[in-house]
């Protein structure tokens, strides 16, 4: 009798224990309710409409589901907020996000982190799976963001082998759409990439928002505009079999030109006459040697400068906007909309003696009279072999037959772009296997430190060379096959200024590539 006491008791106490380690979620009872479950799946399969109570499904731009009251007890809701708010995160920064994030939940011990993981993982995928016709998998990706003032996730599909379903559950403040942080839905065109914001669903506290992870379903975290509220969410990921991707959409590249045939008389009509100096271009070329980089201050001659910046905000130039959301967003002006003094700098930046002149500054062979490593090469090899003549050895010679080797033609591809809160560009999944050596230049206009714009260019290590446009001054910038670059998001506090402010006009920039 005082054995089965004693286990009683002991069981009694593994029970509390059990209690102390996890509360239990009670879920929406909108959940339990069969005809509610028939109507989503039926909906979700034809991909119409449904609604019952706090549940919404609506399948434009592509299927996704809202809940409200996802739980039950608010009791439950406030303190799973707490202990997600007590818990560790990481900054996450790159060209595609900026906020804050937990590491993984799955193996958390807090209580209603516990009973909330149990309860998807449980109830809440078998109902999902039920809906979709499809068996997932019980291993569900879980973890925890902190979205603040300028954070943003920029548009993306969340296609990764094996995500079939993804999952938001807010915990945030009475929000609004002038908070921002929206979860933006993206129509897609005929060739399924992303076109235009065609729906935006405002946070709300204990919502419960999933949709289908397909080939269309680009979406976007839009930036948090409001500087003392906290976008707090749990996200994850349900897996099982994907759903059949069309072939990857390849995008033309940019038609490349030769130099245009301008000789030397445009420098001295454009450029500071410190860069025409051949003793200092000796010492530009040394300095970008040694770095791959390098800012020319003050590189045109004031005047001009004026000239172009005045007449880009006073001309009616027409501007057309860059995309797919998912690998850039800037406007580019329409070369036979251009003034005539932006039509004679963008002669300056294409033509011939421009070409020799960033040779001089670069080393590279962008002009045929500029030297490269192989004529020395040549001359080394062209010297040993007058040296063995008149030794009287003989013999085929390298210098024969690189002398047989048909010369590259330099080009070069450029813009004129326009910037904007919110614009940026994007690394892709296929920019690396097209990479090139290259010369990236940048030249802004109309720029000033308030902006805090930045050109960027990251590599395949972890190493990442920022360069901040400053007003006419030159960006040259060396990328190898193992580089890719992007324009990080303008976000709303570089974009902000007092009303009146004279930093307060358009941002624009040439940007050019040349090739040798």
């Amino acid at each position: 009798m005082n054995c089965k006491r004693q286990r009683d008791s002991e069981n009694a106490e593994k029970g509390k224990k059990r209690n102390k380690r996890e509360e239990r979620a009670e879920l929406s009872a909108l959940l339990e309710d069969e005809d509610v479950k028939r109507g989503v799946k039926e909906a979700w399969s034809q991909r119409a409409q449904y609604s019952r109570g706090d549940l919404e499904l609506d399948c434009h731009p592509f299927p996704h589901l809202l809940i409200r009251n996802f739980i039950q007890s608010d009791s439950f809701t406030e303190n799973l907020q707490r202990e997600l708010l007590d818990l560790n995160f990481h900054e996450k920064s790159n060209d595609l996000y900026k906020f804050n994030q937990s590491d993984d939940l799955k193996k958390r011990k807090e209580p209603h982190i516990t009973g909330l993981r149990a309860a998807l993982f449980g109830l809440f995928r078998s109902w999902l799976g039920e809906v979709l016709g499809i068996e997932l998998e019980p291993i569900v990706d879980v973890s925890c963001a902190k979205y603040q003032y300028t954070d943003v996730l920029l548009c993306h599909d969340d296609e990764l082998e094996g995500r079939r379903v993804a999952f938001i559950l807010y915990l945030v403040p009475p929000w609004e759409s002038s908070d921002g942080g929206t979860l933006d839905l993206f129509s897609t065109d005929d060739h399924f990439q992303p076109h235009s914001v065609v729906k935006s669903l405002v946070p709300s506290w204990n919502t419960l928002i999933l949709f289908e992870v397909s080939p269309v379903s680009f979406h976007q975290v839009a930036e948090v505009l409001s500087e003392d509220k906290c976008r707090l969410s749990l996200s994850g990921w349900f897996h099982g079999p994907s759903l059949e991707r069309p072939p990857r959409h390849i995008e033309l590249p940019f038609p490349r030109s030769p130099h245009l045939p301008r000789d030397e008389t445009l420098l001295l009509e454009w450029v500071n006459p410190l860069y025409l100096d051949v003793d200092y271009q000796s010492q530009v070329q040394q300095e970008f040697e040694d770095s791959s980089e390098i800012q020319l201050k003050n590189f045109l001659k004031e005047e001009k400068f004026k000239e172009v910046s005045e007449a880009l905000r006073l001309t009616d130039v027409q501007w057309t906007k860059q995309g797919p959301p998912n690998r850039r967003c800037y406007e580019v002006a329409s070369l036979e909309s251009f003034p005539q003094c932006v039509s004679a700098c963008w002669e300056l930046l294409c033509s011939e003696a421009f070409f020799l002149l960033l040779s001089n500054f670069t080393g590279l062979r962008l002009h045929y009279l500029s030297p490269s490593d192989e004529d020395e090469e040549e001359e080394k090899d062209q010297e040993d072999e007058e040296e063995g003549e008149a030794t009287g050895s003989s013999g085929d010679t390298p210098s024969a037959n690189k002398n047989n080797k048909e010369p590259s033609t330099p080009v070069c591809v450029g813009e004129l772009r326009r910037w904007a809160h919110g614009d940026y560009t994007l690394l892709h999944d296929g920019d690396a296997s097209k990479a090139e050596y290259a010369l990236d230049l940048l030249l802004p206009l109309n720029y000033c430190d308030c902006h805090g714009c930045h050109f960027s260019s990251v590599s395949s290590c972890p190493q990442l060379l920022m360069v901040y446009p400053e007003e006419n001054s030159l960006a040259l910038v060396y990328r190898d096959k193992e580089t890719l670059k992007f324009v990080k998001h303008i976000n709303h506090r570089s974009s902000t200024l007092p009303i009146g402010d004279s930093c307060r006009r358009a941002v624009y920039d040439f940007s050019f590539v040349y090739y040798e």
